[in-house]
């Protein structure tokens, strides 16, 4: 299966079904960072710290499969130089409509985050990337490449799923029924029934793949980065958050050696 053009797919169907992180930032968000009170998120809903972040005044940034008009527009008022690099055109369509409306610059680029090749090496000083990965069933590239395009010094931050957060049957969560069916690593493509993929496919929705904490973390590290430092976040409407934070962000610095 093209993983890639699947998901592409879906997070177009997931724009038209207004999926929370499809919905574009209103005016009033990127006036407020003109003025310098900002926040974003890597993870659902706690907001990145602002000690992550240097001054943001010409720094050239990527966002990284972050398309949907919600970080990127928030970068760009906030004064970056901002490229925003995604899988889905409907998702990048958003970043569009917010920079026509409130006259931002924002540089659209359509395509698979795993490949960055477009992009020359030390091109930017951060890369910020949310919870996406779960999305494509091998990370190392993600980051071999995020370290490539940055310069020395440059910073990576990441969201990510707990892998946990994938023994459980989806379905049944749906109902707050958390029972233990997949084994580790995890991916829609083996783990599920024919009938099951179809499902997911006539719902519009992506097909998703867990992570080691190994290859989240240990990763980075083998690509060249440090890891500064590392949050955890919950979302009130995922039942495994009763029981461990099933998100968490990390802050990955490339040494300017």
């Amino acid at each position: 299966m093209d993983v890639s053009k699947f998901n592409r797919l879906a997070w177009d169907k997931q724009v038209e079904k207004a999926n929370q992180w499809t919905v574009p930032v209103p005016t009033e968000k990127i006036s407020a960072a003109r003025l310098g009170d900002w926040d974003v998120v890597l993870t659902p809903t706690k907001p990145v710290p602002r000690s992550w972040f240097p001054d943001l005044a010409g720094l050239d940034l990527l966002c990284l499969a972050s398309g949907g008009g919600q970080q990127a527009p928030i970068f760009a008022a906030a004064g970056a130089r901002v490229t925003v690099f995604d899988n889905s055109p409907r998702q990048l369509a958003q970043d569009e409509m917010v920079a026509r409306r409130d006259q931002l610059e924002i540089k659209c680029e359509l395509g698979d985050m795993r490949d960055l090749s477009r992009f020359a090496p030390s091109t930017f000083d951060l890369v910020f990337n949310p919870c996406s990965v779960s999305f494509i069933p091998g990370v190392r590239t993600v980051f071999q490449e995020a370290h490539r395009v940055l310069r020395p010094g440059g910073l990576l931050m990441c969201g990510f799923v707990n892998p946990l957060r994938f023994i459980f049957d989806e379905t049944k969560l749906e109902s707050g029924h958390l029972e233990v069916r997949h084994a580790l690593p995890y991916s829609d493509e083996t783990h599920l029934s024919p009938g099951e993929k179809a499902k997911l496919e006539a719902d519009g929705e992506p097909l998703m793949f867990s992570h080691s904490l190994e290859e989240l973390i240990g990763g980075q590290i083998s690509s060249g980065f440090v890891v500064r430092d590392f949050f955890e976040d919950i979302s009130i409407d995922d039942p495994v958050c009763k029981f461990l934070p099933a998100y968490f962000a990390t802050l990955s610095e490339k040494s300017s050696a």
